[in-house]
């Protein structure tokens, strides 16, 4: 007599985690998309940087972590558009079993905004950024004037140590002095305007605040070219800074940081310490 042969499957779970994946973020997805949120949005709300958010979309799973760290962000996302972000984040697997209450323990679910919250955030940064430069501007006044002529840029990062997702933009502060300031200001300590130039090489959001009032805030689509100008200090914001490239006062566009970063750019007119 012959033995019958038993089949037998083999699991892949990487097979399995990216179908899963896939399914999963395609859902998050249409769920973001009927509620007209952008992925700029998401990332300041869950700290999640938006290359990571667009890999869970595109079901990319060599791009993301480990899969605990996954199941994490699938639970922060899901949180933020409002559905049940633990039941959720099960579905996802992950190698073992994973109880509602463990999932609580480790990921505690972010509050939810609405555009209004947001709204209110960026007016008390604005106002708070806004109060501090003035102070710094007043402490340093004596310290400007042993400064020698010509651009000084100063380049300072908000990215703790130890932190992949910092909870702030990376600042970057440029302090500029033009060709025509030191004719027209020399030996009258005149100011002359700032002038920024944004061009757009990948859909961005975008912020400018020139002289302290928000001049523009909004998605910018890949080919925009515009300019700002203010008479003391212009403030850029981008959600994707490798996709901006900025150029100060007519001088050569740089890109203003990495690809799905958040960067900030603060330029100052430089007054003239002649008198």
């Amino acid at each position: 007599m012959k033995k019958d042969k038993k089949q037998t499957t083999v699991k892949n779970p990487d097979r399995d985690r990216a179908l899963k994946l896939a399914e999963m973020g395609a859902y998050l997805r249409q769920q973001r998309e009927d509620r007209r949120v952008s992925l700029e949005e998401i990332a300041a709300q869950t700290m999640i940087r938006v290359s990571l958010l667009r890999a869970i979309e595109a079901g990319q799973l060599e791009k993301l972590p480990e899969p605990i760290y996954i199941q994490g962000f699938l639970l922060r996302y899901a949180d933020t558009l409002g559905l049940d972000g633990v039941t959720f984040a099960q579905e996802f697997p992950i190698g073992s079993k994973w109880s509602a209450l463990k999932l609580r323990q480790w990921y505690i679910p972010l509050p939810q905004f609405r555009p209004i919250h947001l709204y209110i955030i960026y007016i008390i940064l604005i106002a708070c950024s806004v109060k501090g430069l003035s102070g710094f501007m007043k402490d340093s006044g004596s310290l400007a004037q042993k400064s020698p002529d010509g651009p000084q840029i100063q380049v300072t990062s908000g990215e703790q140590p130890g932190n992949p997702n910092p909870p702030g933009p990376n600042l970057q502060t440029v302090s500029t002095q033009t060709s025509s300031q030191k004719q027209s200001g020399e030996g009258n300590g005149a100011i002359e305007q700032v002038r920024v130039g944004l061009t757009v090489k990948d859909r961005s959001w975008v912020q400018v605040i020139a002289d302290g009032k928000t001049e523009f805030e909004g998605i910018l689509p890949e080919g925009t070219e515009r300019t700002w100008e203010a008479k003391q200090q212009l403030v850029v914001r981008a959600g994707n800074a490798g996709g901006v490239m900025v150029a100060v006062n007519n001088g050569q566009a740089k890109q203003m940081g990495a690809p799905g970063e958040v960067e900030e750019v603060v330029v100052k007119a430089a007054q003239n310490p002649r008198s």
